[in-house]
């Protein structure tokens, strides 16, 4: 998509509205479309906080968006989401910042494995680390997120339309493992998280607000290098152009994440996502129906309070 054609729309990522003196902290912003959610916001004049596991690749990332723009506001938070000490530990020191205007949970694993594997706390991978270790961070980091009016946005995905969530078995423990199905039933849980925090939100009046995003199709091959984050090899170039020709990088990936955290208009429950498949600009999506149940955000927000330890109360 052109710039121009981008402006046409309404929207432009390559001309973001100014974010001076907001703060964004973005999980997994070390990496992947974290990264050019980062670079983006960075670009934009925000206070980026990239939480990520090392800080070899936190400094990194910071390296290459200072290469970019060297006045840029970029600081690094370490936090592994496999390890609820871990997230305890970076929400202490994200609690300290003067304020957060957007808490951009970003980070995942997919499919790391073929077999069943359990973060530091004894829960499936998956779903450990992309709904409930990010459900302990909003927890925590609530009060600072509310008292800036900020918003949260959590990354969903286009799996969702093709698995299906059982609440009798979150952790995945039932029958033969299937990693597509607990990478599905762990994005599932995180857009149904946020749209029931989008509605706690509202019933209790609080000035923040809760929206969702996901990416759409993109891959390492179509993306733009970035030395020391992402180097693209010449054969992910070839295949990735060829086999995945409709794709696109991701940098375009995180357009969706972006608008929904900047975007002045933006609404808490919306949900965003590219206009096609993959590619084009960022618009409103419909996600699948189960994700917006009442029934499914409550049952789910009870549990993984149970799961983490810790009552996420909304007010």
């Amino acid at each position: 998509m052109t710039t121009a054609s981008a402006a046409a729309s309404g929207w432009n990522p390559e001309r973001l509205p100014r974010q001076d003196g907001k703060t964004f902290v973005v999980t997994g912003g070390h990496a992947g479309i974290g990264y050019w959610v980062s670079e983006q916001l960075a670009r934009a004049g925000a206070r980026v906080v990239i939480a990520g596991r090392t800080q070899k690749k936190l400094a990194a990332a910071r390296d290459a968006i200072l290469a970019r723009k060297p006045d840029a506001l970029v600081d690094g938070v370490r936090l592994d989401l496999a390890s609820l000490a871990s997230v305890r530990e970076a929400a202490e020191e994200l609690s300290a910042l003067p304020r957060i205007d957007g808490l951009l949970e970003n980070a995942g694993t997919v499919m790391a494995s073929r077999k069943r594997e359990e973060t530091a706390d004894g829960f499936e991978s998956m779903f450990g680390v992309n709904h409930l270790g990010h459900f302990l961070l909003t927890a925590l980091l609530y009060p600072r997120i509310r008292s800036s009016g900020g918003r949260v946005v959590t990354m969903g995905s286009g799996a969702t339309r093709l698995t299906k969530i059982r609440l009798d078995d979150l952790q995945s423990t039932e029958g033969k493992f299937s990693a597509w199905r607990a990478y599905g039933q762990s994005k599932h849980a995180t857009q149904a998280f946020g749209f029931e925090l989008d509605r706690r939100l509202r019933a209790a009046g609080s000035p923040a607000t809760a929206l969702v995003a996901h990416p759409g199709a993109v891959r390492d091959g179509t993306t733009p290098k970035r030395r020391g984050v992402i180097e693209p090899t010449i054969r992910q170039r070839l295949a990735d152009h060829t086999i995945f020709f409709i794709t696109r990088g991701k940098d375009v990936g995180a357009w969706p994440m972006v608008r929904a955290a900047t975007d002045p208009a933006a609404e808490g429950g919306q949900y965003w996502g590219p206009r096609g498949f993959g590619s084009g600009q960022p618009r409103l999506n419909t996600p699948v129906e189960i994700d917006r149940s009442p029934e499914l955000g409550r049952e789910l927000w009870a549990r993984s309070e149970e799961w983490v330890g810790e009552e996420f109360v909304v007010d």
